[in-house]
């Protein structure tokens, strides 16, 4: 009989939670180097991620049941027994399928595996045993922020829940909170270059997988209960398609209406989902298309996705800064795209290490480095150039206000409407020429300003 593993999915999962909040690293880095260490299954991987995206979905429901059930102050706790105390209350409360024996006797041996003192085997045992049998009394906050002794608890910080309850009112708050504790649905953006939305739907059909077409970008599928990988999805291998949310997907659009034989450059290229879609959208076009980007392991996935979507198309990469590429760049682009490096705030429901890891300071220090990046790349850009300029933050400081001071210092541009470049169905998301949508079920917060040089 083959020996059961000792570093199983829930002591992964703990393990992962106590670096998170003693870094502030990201979650997925921090996950991936104890799946390796740890070598986990590929089964034990998929439930680790779960536990772990879960219990930072529901920190704070968790450690108000956490805190009723025991007697020592949660900032006291051991860090590993908090984890897994953690790890455990989820599983109880929000995973039906997992026995309750097994979330207690999993917790223990967690503990037991990392060293904790011996003495603390048996609170970890208390507190989960107890909590079942109190469980009928409780009810949890699986959706909604909960009302306990008059306060909402929204399973987000304090500050950020202050600033939105300022910016968008409490009613807003508690519905963008809401979108944020839950599991959000998978989005894809079809690769029109090899197959239409119609055809690929019919593939997925065919599959039995559940699906639907997008509600406000032109190439955009939804699948709302789909769990499994992404290569497993007909047409993957073929590049039929690529995941990318509609409003990243609707952002690429804001550069239009296109030049045939123009010269575009995505200057903060990622993974490069948007230079994929420009590529798409440059079909027949004759486009020249750059991409920056300075990160080598970015760099590879973005070969690794033009190769399987568009392979035949060409494009320039700069494997380096912004700054260093207009250094050396001759080119003057008739339209640029600057997906900024922000707090991420709008899709804290896809990342929930987010609204943990981040601090109110760091928006102005994002603030600082979006104004040079701007600076920088109007060097590059031809006459009557457009220039698009994205975020995936909620924050004033990150979007209107970066764009309310370039534009200060920079007279000869002007700010367009986003409405004009983008599909009907979108229109509701712009306000004062800006793309703004907040987080709902099928669309990410996101913002982006499009700009012509005159």
């Amino acid at each position: 009989m083959q020996k059961k593993p000792i570093h199983t999915a829930r002591f992964v999962a703990a393990e992962t939670l106590c670096n998170l909040f003693q870094s502030r690293s990201s979650v997925k880095i921090l996950f991936n180097k104890n799946v390796k260490k740890y070598k986990l299954s590929s089964k034990e991987r998929n439930l680790a991620m779960n536990l772990i995206y879960g219990v930072l979905r529901q920190r704070q429901f968790l450690d108000f049941i956490l805190q009723e059930r025991s007697k020592t102050p949660i900032r006291k706790l051991h860090p590993f027994v908090h984890q897994s105390l953690a790890v455990g209350l989820y599983q109880i409360f929000f995973l039906t399928s997992i026995p309750y024996s097994a979330a207690v006797n999993e917790a223990v041996n967690s503990c037991k595996v990392k060293g904790v003192p011996k003495r603390l085997h048996g609170f970890v045992n208390g507190v989960l045993r107890e909590t079942i049998r109190r469980k009928e009394k409780t009810t949890p906050a699986e959706i909604a922020p909960m009302e306990h002794d008059d306060k909402l608890v929204y399973n987000h910080p304090q500050w950020l829940i202050s600033r939105w309850i300022k910016h968008f009112g409490g009613e807003e708050t508690a519905r963008i909170c809401n979108e944020n504790n839950k599991e959000p649905l998978l989005i894809l953006r079809v690769n029109s270059g090899r197959i239409s939305r119609a055809d690929l739907c019919r593939q997925l059909e065919q599959h039995k997988i559940n699906h639907h077409p997008g509600r406000y970008a032109p190439d955009g599928i939804v699948l709302p209960d789909f769990h499994g990988s992404i290569q497993s999805i007909p047409g993957y291998e073929q590049g039929f398609f690529q995941v990318q949310d509609e409003a990243a997907q609707l952002a690429t659009l804001l550069l239009g209406p296109l030049k045939n034989h123009g010269t575009y450059l995505d200057g903060c290229a990622g993974l490069g989902g948007k230079t994929s879609h420009l590529l798409q959208l440059g079909i027949g076009r004759d486009l020249k298309i750059y991409a920056v980007e300075p990160e080598r392991s970015r760099l590879q996935k973005l070969r690794e996705n033009h190769n399987r979507l568009l392979p035949e198309s060409k494009f320039s990469i700069y494997e380096g800064n912004l700054q260093d590429f207009g250094a050396k760049c001759t080119i003057q682009f008739d339209g640029i795209l600057i997906d900024a490096p922000c707090s991420g705030t709008g899709v804290i429901g896809r990342h929930p290490d987010i609204r943990w890891n981040r601090k109110e300071p760091d928006l102005l220090r994002y603030q600082n480095e979006q104004l040079k990046l701007l600076d920088q790349t109007q060097l590059l850009l031809g006459p009557k150039g457009v220039l698009v300029y994205a975020t995936c933050s909620l924050e004033p400081e990150e979007n209107q206000n970066v764009i309310h001071k370039f534009l200060s210092t920079h007279p000869d541009f002007t700010l367009t409407n986003c409405a004009e470049q983008l599909p009907r169905a979108a229109h509701q998301f712009v306000k004062d020429n800006f793309f703004c949508p907040h987080p709902s079920p099928t669309i990410d917060g996101f913002f982006a300003a499009r700009m012509e040089r005159i």
